[in-house]
């Protein structure tokens, strides 16, 4: 035995046929023919037929020899529907009808059936009719004595006769026969269906009736989601608990004339998924749901060019089952162990180009991989694989001319190795990680992708603007940490620049002083003259000190200008390039990013410059040439402010050797004058550097304002970034929580996480000398207390929060911590560099990354065993990777689970998968081929191994439907029957009534 297993094929459940006991209208002498003929004909092809009669099997016996003349040949199901009416009336004036159909496949099942009929009797004009063609003859007689013909009479007494539903349930009770070989059927509508039943005191006849049945006849969408619990008024376990079980609805022709032969309204057709035998009925009562359709064309399942048909294998003489059919849905492979379960997988992966280098380069003897441990023995062999729809594909079975340079993987190919590479108990795996960002990016729509093809290329585009921010904002950090120590530095010298100055007025006094001693008698007023002269001087000498300084930063502002230019601007301008390389811009529209200044600002400094030179040479001046040394060279009146510091820098000169007659004494004098002027100069410069001392306190608290500012931005910047990720991941997180059954276990969150003890680390081993005697002495305190303050900040605050959390935390520890400095304070060039380092780690983001996480169960994926990591994995693939819709090749997905797991998490998974995509599996587990309802069984079976060569390998594959496959799985799978029984328990299935 070799098939796909488990198809969906159109039945015709309900199909009257030429001589009919009742409302015959097939006419003409070529109504058989015709008849036949429009059922060959039918589109879709209808491939079992339940031949209709009222309580008489004569036209399904007709049937059965046109079959066995050579006719109906599609069709290699051809069973029974005996209709009865019960004694049960609807309110449009019917009766309701039951159908009873039944199994072909006993040889006798005509005599037993109408022997079972037998059985049933109707009570009327003082007599008992049994359900027999002759009572029914001669009820149709007795009715209307004016009958003379027994077909007339036949037809009448059908009408008239009715069935007792507690008789016919008893009969069905009482005959084993009848429990094993017929399934109930009744009509769900108005006229002669249990929906007529309406009235109050007949509802629980009516759900009794309902509750007996296997299969209820309704055409409409709302009738079958009701019978498979899916409407709101009640649930499938309702559903069971009433009425003892889902049921297939099923419609048919109802044809009793040529017209209707297959037809049904509305293009309403009967599908059932199975094998062309009776049990494929048992079957789709078991589940309903995934067995028995009612519509134009079967439910939709995997895409045909994404359905691998069949393989083909050539030139391997241990193949002795060169050609295998596949199901489209759920193929599963068993087997005793080193049977060819994994060859068969391992052969669809090689035609597939899905078996990795890695793999084929492996060591063979530490390979899994049936075809790398056997490449020296598999010969020239090779595998053609044929799909649904598109070209074959044949590929060597030693790997030699696997993956080409034009090769993609057709299928998704989880073998043993891959698996436990994935989910490896060493720890997370990048692989894994990268299978569920592939999952999170592909569960975005196009349309939001952004162009982007991969999860992380998506996320450096949404992202990246805040991290580039945070960088920014971190180097803003530094900058103003440097500026604060500055700042700092200066505050220090306050009191000694206060000594300095008072030390420098001390000294500018004394040389005044000494210098009134040498002037004689008579020439007060001309020392007085000069004093007035060397203040005027003093103030010309502070402004052309300024006009200096101004000039000098001209002339710095314009090598600054010209450093821009030439390397500061096509650098900015390089990187702004590369962080923004998708902008498609040319080099022409880039080059309007090249910073430059907005104004002339060449032409300015080149002004700039002249201009200051002008005010500098108007200050100095021109020495005026030498005169009479008793005439001044300026009246005593003029406006000093007007003189130039030649002029009066000549007459000072002049002055001074008339002060004092004595040469030594004029030297004295002009020696003193020129201290006096260097000293209040420095007493000048010290007086400024004084204010700006005093002045550094306001301005540092205002620079850690600002600090604390850009941290704060910082963490603005962490929690943007944190925010983008949460919306690539919403999509997700929508679907898990509109999920049920084991995706609802799943979670993904995503969070700050702040390495603490990183933080801590970086301080102790390179910042803070931990030999000192202090609060912070000996490893392990530093990391406390930022747990205790600022990891909860960290991690869960806003930037208000995080700011708070460190200002609270330099309060208490900033002191203590400056005193484990390894750098006396007294070396002030190498504390300043080191407070520096320390403000940047202690206002430093990098020990705080952006962290997604992956709990099943509550538990985080880097804590859950091997195992159950799997069960993440097939999650990713079965439950949500609804994107690939490639075929999905499993090698033993229930490895490293116990059974319980099995059931509990991967069943439904495969039963969900199944109805998308290709699902091959190979398993050793009755659970995930019983209860997931696999769609196909392949066994394998090895012969003897001889020596040097492979062993014959044997594939035999059908349906669970047949009998002879499901005492297969049985007698290979540990556990067979009872999974079979738990199946039956937890659908809460009851096929005798």
């Amino acid at each position: 035995m070799l098939n796909r297993g488990s198809e969906w094929r159109r039945w015709e459940p309900h199909i009257h046929a030429p001589g009919t006991v009742m409302n015959n209208q097939f006419k003409g002498p070529n109504a058989w023919e015709d008849y036949l003929t429009a059922l060959e004909d039918a589109t879709p092809t209808i491939e079992a037929i339940a031949v209709t009669d009222y309580y008489v099997t004569e036209t399904y016996e007709e049937v059965i020899r046109q079959k066995a003349a050579g006719r109906l040949q599609n069709a290699q199901l051809i069973f029974p529907n005996v209709e009865v009416r019960l004694d049960v009336a609807t309110a449009r004036g019917g009766f309701v009808n039951l159908h009873l159909f039944v199994s072909p496949e006993d040889p006798s099942h005509i005599e037993e059936l109408q022997r079972l009929l037998s059985r049933l009797q109707f009570n009327v004009m003082e007599d008992r009719f049994d359900c027999t063609r002759a009572d029914l003859i001669r009820l149709g007689k007795k009715a209307d004595p004016a009958i003379t013909d027994d077909g007339a009479a036949l037809e009448y007494g059908a009408s008239q006769f009715k069935v007792n539903f507690q008789q016919l349930r008893e009969v069905y009770a009482e005959s084993g026969w009848a429990k094993k070989n017929i399934l109930i059927g009744v009509a769900g509508g108005s006229n002669d269906g249990t929906s007529g039943v309406r009235e109050a005191a007949d509802q629980t006849l009516r759900r009794e009736i309902e509750g007996f049945a296997h299969v209820i006849f309704a055409s409409s969408e709302a009738q079958r989601e009701f019978w498979l619990g899916r409407k709101p008024s009640m649930s499938p376990d309702e559903i069971r608990a009433t009425y003892g079980g889902l049921k297939p609805c099923l419609h048919g022709s109802d044809a009793h004339d040529l017209d209707n032969v297959a037809s049904p309204f509305g293009d309403r057709f009967s599908w059932i998924k199975g094998g062309l035998e009776f049990d494929s009925l048992r079957q789709a009562c078991i589940d309903p749901g995934g067995r028995s359709y009612v519509g134009a064309e079967p439910p939709a399942s995997a895409t045909p060019s994404q359905v691998i048909s069949g393989i083909e294998v050539a030139d391997a003489p241990w193949m002795t089952t060169p050609v295998i059919p596949l199901n489209p849905g759920l193929v599963a492979i068993i087997g005793a162990r080193g049977s060819g379960k994994t060859a068969l997988a391992d052969m669809i992966a090689a035609g597939c180009d899905s078996i990795p280098d890695e793999a084929w380069n492996a060591d063979e003897w530490a390979n899994p991989s049936f075809l790398v441990r056997a490449r020296p023995l598999v010969g020239s062999g090779k595998v053609t694989v044929n799909w649904a729809a598109g070209d074959p594909e044949t590929r060597a079975l030693d790997g030699s001319d696997a993956n080409g340079p034009f090769a993609y993987e057709r299928v998704r190919y989880l073998s043993q190795q891959f698996v436990e590479d994935l989910c490896s108990s060493s720890g997370l795996t990048d692989e894994l990680l990268r299978e569920i960002e592939r999952v999170i990016f592909e569960a975005h729509p196009e349309e939001s992708r952004d162009g982007a093809l991969d999860f992380g290329e998506l996320l450096e585009q949404r992202a990246s603007r805040h991290r580039l921010a945070r960088e920014r904002e971190a180097e803003a950090v530094a900058q103003i940490s440097d500026r604060i120590a500055t700042e700092l530095e200066k505050e220090k010298l306050v009191a000694s620049y206060e000594a300095e100055v008072a030390k420098k007025k001390k000294l500018v006094d004394a040389y005044t002083a000494d210098r009134a001693k040498l002037v004689s008698k008579g020439s007060e007023k001309r020392a007085q003259r000069h004093t007035e002269l060397a203040g005027a001087a003093n103030e010309i000498r502070t402004k052309l000190r300024q006009y200096t300084g101004q000039r000098q930063t001209f002339l710095a502002m314009q090598d600054e200008v010209a450093n821009l230019r030439r390397n500061q601007a096509p650098e900015t301008l390089r990187q702004t390039q590369a962080r923004h390389k998708h902008s498609g811009m040319s080099d022409e529209q880039w080059a309007a990013f090249l910073l430059d200044y907005t104004g002339p600002v060449d032409d300015n400094l080149s002004g700039y410059v002249k201009w200051v030179d002008g005010k500098i040479g108007e200050l100095k001046g021109t020495p005026p040439p030498p005169g009479d040394p008793d005439t001044p060279y300026f009246a005593d009146d003029i406006d000093l402010t007007t003189l130039t510091q030649a002029v009066l820098n000549a007459e000072m000169a002049r002055l001074e050797k008339l002060v004092n007659a004595d040469k030594e004494a004029q030297r004295r004098y002009a020696t003193l004058s020129t201290n006096i002027a260097t000293e209040t100069a420095a007493l000048q410069t010290l007086t400024e550097k004084l204010n700006d001392a005093k002045g550094a306190k306001e301005r540092a608290r205002q620079l850690q304002a600002d600090r604390e500012a850009a941290y704060g931005r910082a963490f603005d910047a962490l929690v943007a970034e944190q925010e983008v990720l949460e919306d690539l991941y919403a999509p997700l997180m929508a679907r898990l929580a509109s999920s049920s059954g084991t995706l609802r276990k799943l979670s993904f969150s995503v969070a700050r996480v702040a390495d603490v003890e990183q933080w801590a680390t970086e301080a102790e081993e390179g910042l803070i000398d931990l030999r000192k005697v202090g609060s912070f002495r000996g490893k392990g305190t530093l990391v406390q207390k930022a747990n205790e303050v600022l990891k909860e900040a960290w991690e869960t605050g806003d930037s208000a929060g995080v700011i708070a959390a460190m200002a609270e935390f330099r309060r208490l520890y900033q002191s203590d911590l400056l005193d484990h400095s390894p750098v006396p304070r007294t070396e002030q060039a190498e504390f300043r560099a080191w407070s520096k380092r320390f403000a940047q780690w202690l206002f430093g983001t990098d020990h705080i990354e952006i962290r997604y996480g992956i709990d099943y169960d509550g538990v985080d994926i880097r804590k859950l065993s091997p195992g159950t990591r799997g069960i993440v994995l097939l999650l990713l693939y079965l439950g949500l990777d609804d994107n690939d819709d490639r075929p999905l090749v499993i090698d033993q997905p229930e490895e490293n689970l116990d059974p319980k797991s099995v059931f509990d998490e991967l069943v439904h998974l495969f039963i969900e998968a199944k109805s998308h995509r290709q699902v091959i599996m190979v398993t050793h587990n009755a659970n995930l081929v019983i209860n997931t309802d696999a769609d196909q069984i392949i066994i394998a079976e090895a012969g003897p191994h001889p020596h040097g060569s492979l062993p014959p390998i044997t594939y035999t594959s059908g349906g669970l439907e047949n009998a002879a496959i499901r005492k297969l799985v049985c007698d290979i799978l540990e556990g067979g029957e009872n999974a079979f029984q738990e199946r039956a328990r937890r659908l809460r299935v009851r096929l005798s009534r």
